[in-house]
């Protein structure tokens, strides 16, 4: 008999946790807004609003944090930070930062003005803001694939070359680079295949273009090549990253994903040109060269971080918990982005809450009664997030409405994967009684789901 699955690594502490009551969960809904991110951690039973610096660091993580340097320039741990990005990216030059989005920040304000044309496959919200507040355009050039969340396609974060070729026929002069993220986390967290990466390269050089990798999540993109890409099954995790990355002429990486680091990000780039320019930024909104925005300690923690989630059996039980939850919705006939991705669970508001409109935000809605119904915060990544049109103020609605539910690495276990299951069932059980969502009271002009104040629809 062939053994079942288990994890790839044992318990070594615990952290308390508490249940509510549905009339305490209703009141403290109304006084955070009916936006989840203004509830407080201890009013939440399960947290899956996201995965970025919510993972259970390893001992040996918590070892290196010992042996931190807390210099203020030239550091110890920053140079083994970089010795451990140049060996498995092959990026020369490394900026530390405090996330990603301060990579982003840092980069994208030496890189974008007004005016520029950015293509790629689904920019994430801080992406798409960083463009959009420069006066810039994100252009979306994402397979078609990806819109339909019930077809069963392995690599649906794929860039439609075609849109990308077209892209550039129109607007070469005010494309500054080409972005690809991986995993594609707006598309539901779907990976991009090595030979679309490829491809995007060829691209990218027929039109004299430079390409940055937005890596939050390049170790479980790595995985998925390894197991569902054509003769990528017998290369090690950290083979096909070097190969990615061999495509790429620079990355921004939020190290709160797939580094399993609490804070932390970083700049890795090949060209001289681009660390020169970026380095400019770096010091006034971030900090020194060698610590960026980050602490001696928390670099040595990500060093050992990358280097042990660049392995396959880390990745396996992550991505295992992920595909054990999705087995459970099957169960209940609960229609999410199929396959599964692999750091969440992206259920399809739009099929579950049909008689609520789309002005009215389903996914939204479904993330406030999956928490009504059991403490479970999860994130609506749909229409709120996609913000106003910059020119028109029109909502967006072209894209998908989804609640993600955001899986922590190592933090919980199958049985809180059954919850989650078994809570997301009672609420699609009274679906058909569920016909009125929320409506916009407040918000700001960029990235308004993290401050957005909403009320029942149709309450004064």
């Amino acid at each position: 008999m062939e053994l079942p699955f288990a994890e790839s690594w044992k318990i070594k502490m615990v952290e308390p946790i508490r249940k509510s009551t549905r009339q305490e969960r209703q009141q403290w809904l109304e006084e955070a807004d009916y936006n989840v991110f203004q509830l407080r951690a201890d009013q939440v039973y399960i947290d899956l609003l996201t995965d970025s610096g919510t993972g259970a660091m390893s001992d040996r993580q918590w070892a290196a944090m010992m042996t931190g340097d807390e210099s203020y320039a030239g550091a110890r741990s920053f140079f083994r930070l970089k010795d451990t990005i140049s060996r498995l990216t092959g990026f020369e030059y490394v900026i530390p930062t405090h996330q990603g989005r301060a990579a982003e920040n840092v980069l994208f304000s030496h890189l974008v003005k007004e005016g520029d044309i950015v293509p790629g496959n689904s920019h994430f919200d801080t992406t798409k803001g960083h463009i959009e507040s420069r006066r810039a355009t994100a252009l979306d050039c994402t397979v078609d694939e990806a819109r339909d969340t019930q077809l069963e396609v392995p690599f649906k974060g794929n860039v439609d070359v075609a849109k990308l070729e077209k892209a550039l026929e129109q607007y070469h002069d005010r494309i500054p680079f080409i972005i690809v993220t991986i995993t594609n986390n707006t598309a539901g967290g779907q990976p991009v295949s090595l030979e679309n990466l490829r491809q995007v390269r060829r691209v990218a050089d027929k039109w004299g273009k430079r390409v940055i990798f937005d890596s939050a999540r390049f170790a479980e993109n790595a995985y998925f090549i390894k197991t569902r890409e054509e003769g990528q099954q017998d290369r090690t995790i950290k083979d096909i990253v070097r190969e990615i990355f061999s495509l790429a002429d620079a990355m921004t990486m939020s190290a709160k994903k797939d580094g399993i680091v609490n804070m932390g990000g970083f700049i890795a780039t090949r060209h001289e040109d681009w660390y020169e320019g970026a380095k400019r930024f770096c010091i006034p909104f971030e900090g020194y060269l060698t610590y960026g925005g980050m602490n001696g300690r928390d670099m040595d923690a990500l060093a050992v971080g990358l280097d042990e989630n660049t392995e396959f059996d880390n990745l396996q039980t992550r991505i295992h918990q992920v595909e054990y939850l999705a087995k459970r919705l099957d169960e209940f006939g609960i229609p999410y982005q199929r396959p599964a991705g692999g750091h969440a669970i992206f259920v399809d508001a739009s099929k579950v809450l049909t008689h609520v409109p789309k002005e009215e935000f389903p996914a939204q809605t479904l993330t406030v009664e999956l928490y009504l119904e059991a403490g479970i915060r999860g994130c609506e990544i749909g229409y709120i997030l996609a913000d106003r049109d910059p020119v028109t103020r029109e909502n967006r609605f072209g894209g998908l409405d989804l609640l993600r539910l955001a899986i922590p690495r190592r933090v919980y276990t199958d049985n809180h994967m059954d919850v989650i299951a078994v809570a997301l069932k009672n609420v699609y059980d009274r679906r058909e009684s569920i016909t009125r969502g929320v409506k916009i009271i407040w918000e700001a002009e960029l990235m308004r789901h993290f401050t957005v104040k909403l009320r029942p629809a149709g309450e004064e």
